[in-house]
C-alpha cells in the first residue's frame, strides 16, 4: 500500500453526530473519540489479542484505566451468555455511565460491544475499531446493536450510535481473501440500492478483488478498496443520518437480508454473513423480476457480479419450508406479513409487502436450481472455517 495520507472523515448526522474515520494508523484518533471517560474496556476476539493489548496500552499512555475482555470469535460471541459475562466484568470493575467501551474486531464483535454498551446503565459511550471489510462498511456504522437467540439473528438489540468509528484500512492487508469477498457482498448491496459507481468499480476490478492478496496487492487495488469502503460508508451514513431507527428509509439497507438472515439461522451461523446476503440478493432480484418490477438485465447483473466475486448465488432446494418459517420470525416482518426490500432498477429500492406464496416459491426455485457446491461457491468460501 502506498504511503499514508490524511484520513477521510465521513460524518453520520442525527441527534448525536459522529465521524467514521477512514485511513491508516488511526490509533491517535482514539482518545478524542473515547472522550472524558476514566475507564475503558476493550472487547475483542481471541485472534486480535495483540491488537487489543496495543490499543489498551495506548489508552493507558493517554491517561485512561484500560482493560481488555476476550470474547469468542464470530457469531459465537453474540449470545446472551457472553453479554452477561461482559456485564459482570463491567460491574466488577465499577464502570459508570461516564466510562466507555471500545469494540475491536469484525461485525459480530462490534454488534456485541455496541449492545453491551447500550444496555449497561442504559447506555455508555462506545467506539468501534472494525478490522474486517464487512464491519467497516456495515456492522460498525449506523448504531444497530444486537445479539442472537436460537429463534433468529439480532432479535435482541438496541439502537445505540457509537461515539466514532475508526476504519484502519491496513487491517485489510492480513484479511483472509474469503473474509474480504464476504464483505464485498455488503459493498455490492450498497451499489445496487444507492451508488451504481460501486458496481462499475467491482466489475472493472473483479479479478483483483476475488483473488485478494493483501500485502501483495498493488497500489491501484488498494485505491479501489479504499474508494469502495468510502462510497459504501457514505451510503450508509446518508441513510442512517436521516433514519436511525428504521422508520422508513433505513429499511433499504436490509436488501438481501430477509432470506440472508434465514439462511444464517438454518445453517446455525456457519455461513459467513456476506455469503448468505449474496443468496438473499439473488432471491430479492428474482422476486422483483417475477413481480414485474425489475428489468431482466438488472436481475441478471446481480448473478453476474456476485458469482464473479466467488460469492454463492444458489442454495438448497430442500430448505424452503425452514427458510420461510425463519423469515416469518424475522424482525422485518409485521405479524404474518412478510416484507422485502426489492428494486425497480439500480438505485431505486422499494418495499414489497405480502407477496403471494406462489411468487415466493417461484423466486426461490430460481435460487435453488443448482447446488452450492459448484464453481466458486464451494463450502470453503461460505463457512466460517
Amino acid at each position: 500500500m502506498s504511503t499514508d495520507s490524511a484520513p477521510t472523515r465521513i460524518t453520520v448526522r442525527g441527534e448525536a453526530p459522529y465521524d467514521v474515520v477512514i485511513g491508516r494508523h488511526l490509533l491517535a484518533e482514539l482518545p478524542g473519540l473515547v472522550g472524558k471517560a476514566a475507564k475503558v474496556m476493550v472487547i475483542h476476539p481471541a485472534a486480535l489479542s495483540a491488537t487489543a493489548d496495543t490499543i489498551a496500552e495506548d489508552l493507558k499512555a493517554s491517561g485512561y484505566e484500560a482493560f481488555v475482555a476476550e470474547v469468542p470469535d464470530a457469531e459465537s460471541a453474540k449470545t446472551p451468555q457472553v453479554a452477561a459475562f461482559l456485564w459482570g466484568l463491567l460491574g466488577q470493575l465499577d464502570f459508570t455511565r461516564s466510562d466507555a467501551i471500545v469494540g475491536v474486531g469484525g461485525g459480530a464483535t462490534t454488534d456485541l460491544a455496541g449492545f453491551v454498551a447500550a444496555t449497561w446503565l442504559r447506555g455508555i459511550r462506545v467506539v468501534h475499531v472494525p478490522t474486517t471489510l464487512l464491519a467497516m462498511v456495515d456492522a460498525a456504522v449506523g448504531g444497530k446493536t444486537g445479539i442472537n437467540t436460537s429463534e433468529g439473528k439480532n432479535l435482541v438489540g438496541a439502537f445505540h450510535p457509537p461515539a466514532g468509528v475508526l476504519c484502519d484500512l491496513a487491517a485489510l492487508g492480513s484479511l483472509d481473501k474469503w473474509d474480504l469477498v464476504a464483505g464485498l457482498a455488503e459493498v455490492v448491496k450498497t451499489g445496487f440500492i444507492a451508488d451504481p459507481v460501486i458496481l462499475d468499480l467491482v466489475e472493472a476490478h473483479v479479478d483483483e478483488l476475488r483473488n485478494w492478496a493483501g500485502a501483495q496487492a498493488t497500489d491501484e487495488t488498494w485505491a479501489v478498496v479504499a474508494e469502495l469502503v468510502e462510497r459504501s460508508v457514505r451510503v450508509k451514513a446518508d441513510v442512517v443520518g436521516e433514519d436511525l431507527k428504521e422508520a422508513g428509509l433505513r429499511e433499504i439497507l436490509n436488501y438481501g437480508h430477509t432470506l440472508g438472515h434465514a439462511i444464517e439461522l438454518v445453517e446455525r451461523y456457519q455461513w459467513r454473513h456476506g455469503a448468505a446476503v449474496s443468496v438473499g440478493m439473488i432471491f430479492a432480484a428474482e422476486l422483483a423480476r417475477m413481480a414485474g418490477k425489475l428489468p431482466d438485465d438488472v436481475a441478471d447483473r446481480h448473478r453476474s457480479i456476485l458469482d464473479s466475486l466467488g460469492l454463492p448465488v444458489h442454495y438448497r432446494g430442500d430448505r424452503w419450508d425452514q427458510l420461510l418459517a425463519a423469515m416469518r420470525r424475522d424482525k422485518k416482518a409485521r405479524g404474518d406479513l412478510l416484507r422485502f426490500v426489492v428494486l425497480d432498477d439500480v438505485a431505486r429500492p422499494v418495499r414489497l409487502e405480502g407477496p403471494d406464496p406462489t411468487l415466493l416459491a417461484a423466486a426461490y426455485a430460481e435460487v435453488s436450481k443448482e447446488p452450492p457446491t459448484k464453481g466458486p461457491g464451494t463450502p470453503v468460501t461460505l463457512t466460517l472455517g
